[in-house]
């Protein structure tokens, strides 16, 4: 919840308004400003022996929730409403002897503060060790400060080492307080925030996390409470995928009209199958390579309508997939066995061609850093490229029995995910060396990596897909199935919000959704008329998902929700071959050959 740094000092906090000041009753009047400590004028509620519940269930204690609602008051700059709650409700929110060792501690009277930790009445003498070995570490700290270094080594040896707790630490003061000058081990904890004015502040936070919580409240408890209550509403929502927060005012609940299945518009550009597609990484562009040998970029405009930017052509051959640069400034397109092109998404001009004499190249990505690219090849090597098409590695493919096809590198740039053999995907760390892998029971076709890179989505022979976990494993963690697959590569993504969803083409001319933690198949698309090759979500807007087919369309699927009407890209009404009515088969956009020259 939005609010004031907690490590703000009292002074700079914000205070009720004038108007708001005036505005209280006289019994509310004080004779001093409130102390944001916590007030010491509240009186204490009388003891009926038996403690008061408040809300429906009678779960909730009601000295803790009112106690955690005045913390929350201070906590935002709310000193008065503070104050005032803690007077009306005769519920303190520290006791006085709390209260004065807390501003013993922001006054810096540290041997006063250790008397009163003392009193407090705490029968774990570990805590009580570990909090004065905090207040007395800040001593320390502070008398280095002002350069008394004799003040520090008495500190240092007469009360920090007899506390017998973190002796790694008192270990490393003393070793410093020998080897180094006190400004230079000043400086070297003034990283840490201990020359700061709110190093005491930030002391205070330390000590509430080592006392127990009846005695001092945690900072941001109620905003913690809210926000497990909203995850938990949220985790609960089994079709979430809301593009708005979560509010406070209602509980929380996505209905099925969440989830992208009605068709918005039609891209008719390409004039054959539409093999692959790919939304941008900020999700404002949408990728296509085709069989009829070109690529499209599509701009998705402010009203989420997708426009034709730009017509790419140059490959000799069929273009099976493109991928985005890091920062979406650049795309690869990957021809059949062919050259490897790379694009200037904003000007549509070509910047290179990746090529290597006599072998043809099947796959291609991006290293995280966007200064390297990743290709494979057809004599089954794995080959790296700096941008101006340099070879900087080149290793085969780890006991490949056929040709390498589908790989992906991850967040790192450190782990490659490559097919092995038909039935094995090689999980590989380029530093370590370590492999891994992934064994199924029949042949695998294609799989596409998680945003988090955590999970790998497998697409197999035998018309099922499998959710793998690669950061604790590989572990399989869950089964999809519903689709058709006999012939051809079918590719599924993830996506949704917080990608909760699986999405995935199939032969039978559908798109397929299921629910990617049950498994359940909760939504099936018809539209195309010929086999959905592939899908691709939108990863910033969650009611996007894009399809692509071999009716040479690609469809634009958007919440039952949505407002925009159903708009046809590419003709007046989308013909069997993609084209215009008046013979332009490319809209509005240019058309870009390699060499940079452009047509319009």
């Amino acid at each position: 919840m939005g609010g004031f740094e907690d490590d703000e000092p009292p002074s700079k906090r914000a205070r009720a308004s004038s108007v708001e000041s005036a505005s209280l009753p006289d019994c509310f009047s004080f004779s001093k400003s409130a102390n944001p400590l916590g007030s010491t004028m509240a009186r204490p509620l009388p003891s009926q022996g038996k403690e008061v519940m408040v809300g429906s269930k009678g779960v909730i204690k009601k000295d803790e929730f009112v106690r955690i609602i005045t913390k929350t008051l201070y906590s935002l700059g709310y000193e008065r409403s503070g104050a005032v709650l803690e007077e009306e409700s005769g519920i303190t929110l520290h006791s006085p002897t709390v209260n004065l060792f807390r501003e013993q501690v922001i006054d810096g009277n540290w041997d006063n503060a250790v008397v009163t930790l003392n009193k407090i009445g705490l029968l774990d003498e570990n805590i009580v060790k570990s909090a004065a070995f905090l207040i007395l570490e800040q001593k320390f700290f502070e008398l280095l400060r002002d350069d008394n270094v004799m003040g520090a080594m008495k500190t240092l040896r007469s009360e920090i080492t007899p506390l017998g707790v973190n002796r790694k630490r008192v270990h490393e003061l003393s070793s410093c307080m020998i080897s180094c000058s006190p400004q230079q081990l000043f400086n070297g904890f003034s990283k840490l925030g201990i020359d700061s004015s709110t190093s005491r502040l930030k002391l205070l936070e330390e000590l509430q996390k080592v006392l127990p919580p009846t005695v001092m409240v945690p900072e941001k408890r109620l905003e913690s409470l809210v926000e497990q209550a909203l995850t938990v509403q949220r985790d609960a929502c089994y079709f979430h995928n809301s593009v708005d927060g979560l509010s406070l005012y209602i509980d929380h609940h996505c209905g099925k009209d969440q989830i992208p299945s009605r068709t918005l518009q039609v891209l008719c550009a390409h004039r054959d199958e539409v093999w692959f597609i790919q939304f941008s990484n900020n999700g404002k562009y949408l990728a296509s390579a085709s069989n009829d040998k070109s690529a499209i970029i599509w701009e998705v405009d402010e009203d989420g309508e997708l426009l034709p930017k730009h017509t790419l052509n140059g490959h000799e051959k069929s273009v099976m997939m493109v991928a985005w640069s890091p920062d979406d400034c650049q795309l690869l397109t990957c021809g059949v066995e062919e050259t490897i092109r790379r694009w200037d998404v904003e000007s549509g001009k070509c910047l290179h061609v990746y090529e290597k004499p006599g072998i043809g190249f099947i796959s291609c990505a991006w290293f995280p850093d966007g200064k390297q690219i990743l290709s494979g090849l057809t004599d089954q090597h794995f080959c790296i490229w700096d941008l101006d098409g340099k070879e900087v590695d080149c290793w085969k493919g780890q006991r490949s029995t056929k040709m390498t096809t589908d790989f992906t590198v991850g967040k790192d740039g450190k782990l490659i995910v490559s097919m092995n053999r038909e039935k094995t995907i090689l999980l590989f760390d380029r530093e370590t060396k370590q492999e891994r892998l992934i064994e199924e029971d029949t042949t695998i076709t294609s799989f596409s990596l998680s945003e988090d890179g955590d999970f790998l989505l497998v697409n197999l022979f035998n018309e099922a897909i499998h959710l793998w976990n690669i950061r604790n494993g590989p572990i399989r963690v869950n089964r999809y199935s519903g689709h058709k697959r006999s012939r051809f590569v079918i590719r599924s993504c993830f996506g949704g919000s917080e990608q909760a969803f699986i999405a995935s083409g199939s032969e039978d001319s559908q798109v397929y959704i299921w629910h990617r933690a049950t498994g359940d198949l909760i939504e099936t698309l018809a539209g195309h008329s010929g086999t959905v090759n592939c899908v691709s979500w939108n990863p910033v807007n969650p009611h996007m998902l894009a399809s692509a087919s071999d009716d040479h369309t690609i469809r634009i699927w958007g919440a039952k929700k949505a407002s925009l009407k159903r708009k046809d890209v590419g003709s007046s009404s989308c013909s069997s071959n993609g084209i215009h009515s008046n013979g332009n088969a490319h809209g509005n956009g240019f058309i870009h050959q390699c060499n940079g020259n452009s047509t319009k």
